[in-house]
């Protein structure tokens, strides 16, 4: 476990300590879950404005019409130039279907969109 010391204001040191002792849990405790929680915001879901959407499904139906005249060999150039991705071992079917869980429960994605 690694170690930091950190100078913080009088006033904040102070509403920190007084934090701590309502939730009846150490300093160190709510600072480690405070900047916990901080840190995992980056990584949480988050819907996109309606904007995107109706961007990103203009560009995905261009793509779509555009495709229909392309060629085998400028589908091919395509697709060699794409780049590679590789699934993440713990990303398997009960993960994504808890991802569409909590994405439901949050009112993200329709009923229609789950399966």
């Amino acid at each position: 476990m690694g170690r930091l010391t950190l100078r913080l204001p009088d006033t904040l040191h102070q509403q920190l300590i007084s934090l701590a002792q309502e939730e009846g849990i150490s300093l160190n405790q709510l600072i480690v879950y405070a900047l916990t929680r901080q840190v995992t915001l980056a990584y949480t879901v988050r819907p996109l404005p309606e904007t995107a959407v109706q961007q990103q499904t203009s560009a995905y139906t261009a793509l779509l019409q555009n495709l229909g005249q392309a060629s085998f060999e400028e589908v091919r150039a395509v697709l060699d130039e794409r780049e590679m991705a590789y699934s993440e071992r713990t990303l398997n079917t009960e993960v994504v279907q808890l991802l569409r869980e909590r994405i439901m429960e949050a009112g993200m994605l329709g009923a229609d969109e789950t399966t």
